[in-house]
């Protein structure tokens, strides 16, 4: 009963470890993948929103405004 005892504290703590040690590598990792895929989002609707933000251009003009010297 004691051998299961200190294994399985032994097991907790290597595992605690091992998870400390690797918790600032799995946080880059995740946030780099993250914004990975904001910049593709982001990259994606721009051109969108651009085109629905701009006005239509007209197709003819209005006769030529005459020109006054004051």
């Amino acid at each position: 009963m004691s051998v299961a005892a200190f294994t399985m504290s032994a097991g907790m703590v290597i595992g605690t470890v091992l998870l400390y040690t690797r918790i600032p590598s799995l946080t880059k990792y995740y946030m780099s993948e993250l914004t990975l895929e904001m910049t593709k989002l982001v990259t994606e609707m721009i051109p969108g929103e651009i085109d629905a933000a701009m006005p239509e251009l007209p197709t003819t003009t209005g006769p030529a405004v005459p020109f006054k010297m004051p």
